[in-house]
């Protein structure tokens, strides 16, 4: 039915239809239209309302998995070591940013376990990272996908989510035994672990889906994205106290480093892995930021995506 109802008319002359207009013009159209909401007919391609819509996404959720999972093998295919690049990947980063930060510039002082504490940071804010340029590709890597498919297009960002919280998960093992290697008693905080990374799965599909969008109309913006991102890890406490800032920054500044969602969830894991973070340092806000910034960017970023439903895969 292509982009909408079509339907074609042939009356001859004098007849009724021809009288009430006649041909597929003027009232002819207005009542082809009827006779479509009449039979039930309805634009192909038309964007469902939002209730409906998340709830084609929730029947799409083993697509999803399945996608998702498949997209992770895939990324490693042609290298040697395969999936182990998921991990290996993080740690490199982890002893680049410890040579440069922790040895060269000295940001390791006034922190106990100095790396666990990078290594919590670099990983929880890889996981925002990946996801979020995942999320540039989600769309314009699909294009044969989606012309050839019906099915809800936020499927494609939240597969990109799901896909690197899987590959999360396998770092969280690499990550707790270096937690443990390094000093770190195992105590019941850990059970935080869970809550914290599914606020920020939370947080970083809402992400993923605004991301998506723009980028599903400005290509460019994939390129774009790697430079913005580096900045929001410089930004996020990832490798330095954010408390040594607060001494000398104006307060706007500190405030809104104290409110960056990046610094939240990882002063979350921290705080879960780590006895050296002293617990009175976590104010009983910081649970609220994390939820707050998943319930606003998750919800957010859902219905940012859905308003553009039925134009992705066109032009």
């Amino acid at each position: 039915m292509g982009d909408g109802v079509q339907a074609t008319a042939t009356e001859p002359p004098g007849s009724p239809g021809a009288a009430r207009g006649g041909g597929t013009g003027g009232a002819g159209t207005a009542d082809l239209g009827e006779l479509a909401r009449r039979y039930g007919l309805a634009v192909s391609g038309a964007r469902p309302g939002l209730v409906e819509y998340a709830r084609k996404v929730w029947g799409r959720r083993h697509f999803i998995r399945t996608f998702a999972s498949s997209k992770l093998a895939a990324q490693y295919t042609t290298a040697r070591l395969g999936q182990v690049w998921q991990v290996v990947t993080p740690l490199i980063n982890a002893a680049v940013y410890f040579l440069i930060f922790g040895v060269l510039l000295g940001t390791h002082r006034g922190i106990d376990n100095y790396i666990a504490y990078l290594c919590v940071g670099v990983f929880i804010f890889n996981f925002t990272q990946q996801a979020v340029q995942a999320g540039t590709r989600s769309i314009p890597s699909n294009l044969t996908l989606i012309r050839a498919l019906h099915f809800p297009r936020a499927s494609l960002p939240v597969a990109a989510t799901i896909s690197q919280l899987q590959q999360l998960v396998l770092s969280m093992v690499v990550l707790s035994g270096i937690v443990l290697v390094t000093g770190e008693p195992l105590t019941w905080h850990w059970l935080l672990i869970v809550p914290s990374i599914l606020l920020q799965t939370i947080f970083n599909a809402g992400l993923v889906m605004i991301v998506a969008r723009l980028a599903a109309k400005t290509t460019d913006l994939a390129q774009l994205v790697p430079f913005v991102m580096r900045v929001w890890m410089y930004l996020s406490g990832v490798f330095y106290n954010t408390s040594v800032v607060a001494r000398h920054a104006p307060h706007l500044v500190v405030t809104a480093l104290n409110w960056n969602p990046s610094y939240v969830f990882i002063s979350l894991m921290r705080h879960s892995l780590m006895t050296s973070v002293p617990a009175n340092t976590l104010p009983g806000h910081l649970w609220l930021k994390a939820a707050g910034w998943a319930l606003v960017i998750g919800l957010g970023g859902f219905v940012f995506f859905w308003h553009a439903e039925e134009e992705y895969g066109r032009g």
